[in-house]
């Protein structure tokens, strides 16, 4: 974390009550002018000062479904003639001069739509904050631009940390897009479980692939780097009843496949309903997906890692079930003992809860002894200490073995 973190404003602290709220007369909207000026001269101040020409954009955004700027939104969120309409380019991990970092910065004081964190790891940072609140990160003390930024009528302060600083320290762990994911999912499509790729690489902003096992590489060498990757089942062929069942009472994001095979999402509540019809008149296939995060149930996520296979974006993804299965198969090693509850005891072997997993002992592992059927072995119920024989990340599945632990 860099040592030195600043807060950059137009606001006099002078113009300050009891408990830290500014009273004073200054707008807490850009004036598009010298002030606005003003802000990008500073920043450009402190990246010269740390010696830095080219910032990393680190998870971008654009706006949604809520607006809480003080301006309206912009048609193309303030990237124009800085990204392509389609937001190539415009992704975590992007390195852009230190120019397109400033109208970032100026689309961001605008509130133009779009956000985004722009820093040097470890060196720097740049945040823009509500109300035309600017922080500055950096390793080193910027002397030289703290006076230039006061020459420049702004007023910045010494901060202990950043509001915005990176947090590293979020519990659990990320799936990456890895090697094993793709395998995963390769086979998923295969068995026909999944069909549907989304790829958020901004935050509110997805675009989605129907996979098939022809395309499943194409479609990977296509997608935006460090982005969400989120599996979904295949859309129903029946969008009469899709659009039927809508709620009407609740916003929903519905997703459809046009006659070209393109496929579209729109967030729409129930006065939208004619509209949509109308839109998705034609359509192939559709979902409606809820908006709320326990009733949404993809099949499992991802985040892809660079290209040297490190997981560098900070992001994450509600995990699934099967994520979850994912991260705590990672904890098991072949060789090593567990313990488990009998779950199911099945002609060809028994089933035992391994910390909310099911594992398997195939009929073989049970005993050194000779027997008929699995019952004679174990009970419904019991608990039992088995040896990992094997872990399958791909198909989920763990099999164990209480033989390996007999003298």
């Amino acid at each position: 974390m860099s040592p030195f973190a600043y807060r950059i404003t137009k606001y006099d602290p002078a113009d300050r009550d009891e408990q830290g709220s500014y009273v004073g007369a200054e707008d807490t909207i850009s004036d598009h002018g010298p002030v606005e000026a003003a802000y990008l001269q500073a920043v450009a101040a402190f990246a010269e000062d740390t010696g830095v020409d080219r910032l990393h954009i680190r998870e971008p955004g654009v706006v949604g479904l809520a607006h809480f700027g003080r301006e309206p939104v912009v048609d193309g969120h303030g990237l124009a003639g800085l990204f392509p309409a389609d937001l190539r380019g415009y992704h975590d991990g992007a390195e852009v001069s230190l120019s397109v970092g400033l109208e970032l910065v100026r689309g961001m004081l605008r509130d133009n739509g779009a956000w985004c964190r722009l820093e040097v790891e470890n060196r720097f940072a740049v945040d823009v904050g509500w109300d035309q609140y600017v922080y500055v990160t950096s390793e080193d003390p910027c002397e030289g631009a703290l006076v230039r930024t006061r020459a420049l009528g702004l007023f910045p302060e010494r901060l202990a940390v950043s509001p915005y600083a990176a947090d590293l320290d979020e519990p659990g762990v990320q799936r990456p897009a890895d090697e094993v994911f793709w395998a995963r999912l390769r086979r998923s499509v295969a068995t026909r479980g999944a069909a549907i790729l989304e790829e958020g690489h901004v935050f509110n902003a997805s675009r989605w692939h129907r996979l098939t096992e022809d395309n499943l590489d194409a479609v990977r060498g296509t997608l935006a780097p460090r982005a969400r990757l989120t599996v979904w089942p295949d859309l129903s062929g029946d969008v009469d009843a899709v659009l039927a069942a809508l709620p009407d009472d609740e916003t929903v994001e519905f997703v459809w496949e046009d006659e070209d095979g393109v496929i579209s999402s729109v967030v729409a509540d129930e006065t939208e309903h004619r509209e949509l019809t109308a839109r998705v008149a034609g359509a192939r296939a559709a979902a409606a997906l809820s908006l709320y995060v326990d009733e949404r149930h993809p099949l499992f996520t991802a985040v892809l890692p660079d290209s040297d296979g490190v997981l560098r974006a900070r992001w994450r993804t509600e995990p699934t079930p099967s994520d979850l299965n994912w991260a705590f198969l990672k904890t098991l090693r072949p060789g090593d003992t567990c313990t488990g509850t009998v779950t199911r005891i099945a002609p060809f072997g028994v089933f035992v809860d391994i910390g909310g997993f099911t594992a398997l002992i195939n009929i073989p592992e049970l005993s050194r002894r000779p027997i008929q059927h699995p019952s004679e072995a174990v009970s419904l119920g019991q608990q039992v200490s088995a040896v990992i024989l094997g872990v399958d990340l791909v198909t989920e599945r763990v099999t164990l073995s209480l033989k390996a632990l007999e003298r």
